[in-house]
């Protein structure tokens, strides 16, 4: 009887709860009809700007659909908070002025989480409000490289140049900082450094979610959306995957689906379109991804909607692990070559990367507007990077002076959900930009370099000095302001040592050692002592890439509060990885395992941003 009478008050105060919980919401513009078991009916009755819904990470994710004048107009998967709140996102409700606005909420309910939506966390911390706080609380958010203002980013997307602007969509989900709710975020910048958030570009609709695709620029207006309109194709996600289209006739600041979607489909998973015009055929040329495929397919259009298939690519050639995706086919001018030039294929990979997880394979070959041919054999993997944090790398369409410049996103898919941010998760990498190099073998390779804007970065040296390393090591500091980010460039001649080892370090003890092996002609980077590295177990690595060879190595790095990018002087290897140091790294090292190394140059600039 005891027993019975204590669940009886226990209800009882639940109850009152509830009441107190729904009468304080109706105070704060909110009416909450709990509906039983898992279902809730929120009704917004003095709108604001934003309605903030509170997220839980390890919560199960709910479905929400929001209704104006009872109709959906967006459904959202959503992790409430059931026990505490890790952060708010906004629901940007001004889209709907004027209309009667609910969420119909569904919660999770399963044998592990018996439970009724009346005892959830987050009915006490839903609230209206006219501001959005997006000021950074992230200890490692980079204060160089591009991020999201708030939320989930992966793959670039939709990059264009135009009348002086480079455009940046990426994948993005606004209701949670993991993977989900895929929309176009959009940024802009004038200078490829300093990035300004803009709305979001393309949201789901009854497609599907928006996957990763490109942006062109219809100078002749072949489309029909009249002279340089700007010409998005996309994934559309949903229980299969078809390619659709967007038309922005304002410069790219806002898109609308075309009527008519979706433009190509087919009864294979297929994905990340990416288009450039061919004037030699004068026409528009697709390559589209056939992920389980390991293909690229590439077609053929007069207009940007009537798509003909011409060839594929793929079979055999290179990394044939995991999936194929992101692809992007250009040319580069030969070096010497006279004016020649030959085409490059990007193809993302996941998983397959050199080092596990995801990376970004490369094919040099030639192109005639049908069909590309690779110039290597098929067991031949180039990679583009040799780190384990660069992946679904393309290039910028209409970029001006005949440049091709690239970005990637900085992570991988083995732990990208769980690094150590919450605010944000994911950064792009540095602007890269492209050509080729004879490597010596025969073989054509794709070098990448910082793009020139990123020396608008540079303040006054902190250091700018030479000397002998020997075994011993010789230190110098690394610039405290800004949290410590700074550019190194070391011009290194090697002299006696075999292997060279350039250390970041802290007074944590925490640290990064790259090391130039002479006689293998290699670079390294060892993360496994970087600082936090336990939030995976796929997370502590030592990459290592080849190494031109030569009597001295010029080596750059830029480091910002989560990442180290590595750069041997002429882009003849690049190494990116994420780092999460609990301190600022506050030392450079130089040191050698026998013999001595003539560090004929060091330059260190502190680096200002934001």
């Amino acid at each position: 009887m005891t027993t019975l009478r204590n669940i009886l008050f226990a209800a009882l105060a639940l109850l009152a709860t509830l009441g107190t919980a729904q009468a304080q919401k109706a105070a704060d513009g909110l009416r909450i009809h709990y509906l039983g078991g898992n279902r809730t009916l929120v009704h917004v009755d003095q709108p604001r700007r934003y309605l903030l819904l509170p997220v839980e990470e390890q919560a199960p994710e709910a479905t929400v659909r929001v209704l104006a004048n009872a109709r959906t107009q967006e459904e959202i998967r959503i992790r409430l908070a059931l026990n505490k709140v890790d952060y708010l996102v906004p629901v940007d409700l001004a889209r709907w002025e004027g209309q009667g606005i609910a969420l119909d909420i569904y919660t999770e309910n399963s044998r592990a989480n018996v439970r009724d939506a009346i005892a959830d966390a987050y009915w006490s911390h839903l609230a209206l409000s006219d501001t959005f706080d997006t000021a950074n609380r992230e200890t490692y958010r980079p204060r160089y490289h591009h991020t999201p203002r708030y939320g989930w980013m992966n793959d670039p997307n939709g990059m264009f140049y135009l009348d002086g602007t480079w455009h940046l969509c990426y994948q993005w989900n606004p209701y949670g900082s993991m993977w989900g709710n895929l929309s176009w975020g959009h940024s802009t910048s004038a200078d490829l450094v300093h990035w300004q958030a803009q709305p979001a570009a393309l949201r789901p609709d009854g497609l599907g979610m928006i996957f990763s695709g490109s942006c062109v620029v219809d100078t002749a207006g072949t489309a029909g959306f009249g002279r340089g309109a700007v010409i998005a194709i996309y994934t559309s996600a949903a229980g299969t995957q078809i390619q659709s289209m967007a038309v922005s006739t304002d410069g790219g600041r806002t898109f609308r689906p075309y009527g008519a979607n979706p433009i190509i489909v087919s009864d294979k998973e297929c994905r990340d379109p990416h288009m450039f015009w061919h004037p030699e055929t004068g026409r528009w040329i697709m390559v589209l991804a056939a992920a389980l495929e390991h293909e690229m397919w590439i077609y053929s259009s007069p207009d940007l909607k009537t798509w003909t298939k011409e060839s594929s690519f793929g079979k055999g050639y290179g990394s044939q692990d995991g999936v194929w995706e992101c692809p992007d086919l250009f040319p580069l001018p030969v070096p010497d070559g006279g004016g020649k030039q030959k085409w490059v294929l990007l193809c993302n990979i996941n998983p397959g990367g050199i080092y596990g997880g995801s990376a970004t394979q490369y094919f040099v070959g030639d192109f005639d507007g049908h069909t590309f041919t690779c110039d290597s054999k098929p067991e031949v993997t180039k990679w583009m990077d040799w780190g384990k944090d660069h992946y679904a790398t393309v290039s910028w369409a209409n970029a001006p002076q005949g440049r091709r410049t690239a970005i990637g996103w900085m992570s991988n898919w083995q732990y990208a959900n769980n690094v150590p941010t919450q605010q944000y998760r994911s950064a792009n990498t540095l602007p890269r930009e492209l050509s080729l190099f004879d490597g010596g073998d025969g073989q054509l390779y794709l070098a990448s370099t910082p793009s020139p804007e990123l020396e608008k970065l540079r303040r006054e040296p902190s250091v700018k000095t030479s000397f002998t390393a020997r075994q011993k090591g010789t230190s110098r500091p690394l610039p405290q302001q800004n949290g410590g980010v700074c550019e190194l460039e070391l011009l290194l001649g090697t002299g006696s040592a075999s292997k060279v080892y350039v250390t970041l370090s802290n007074p944590a003890g925490e640290k990064v050692v790259m090391t130039y092996d002479v006689s293998a002609r290699t670079f390294a980077m060892d993360r496994t002592q970087s600082g936090l590295t336990g939030f995976s177990v796929d997370f502590p690595t030592v990459t290592t890439a080849p190494a031109p060879d030569g009597s001295f190595q010029v080596l750059r790095l830029f480091i910002d509060r989560c990442s180290i990018e590595a750069f041997e002087g002429q882009g003849r290897f690049a190494m990116t990885n994420l780092v999460f140091p609990t301190q600022p790294y506050t030392t450079v090292t130089v040191s050698t395992d026998s013999g001595r190394c003539a560090v004929r140059q060091l330059t260190v600039w502190p680096l200002g941003a934001e």
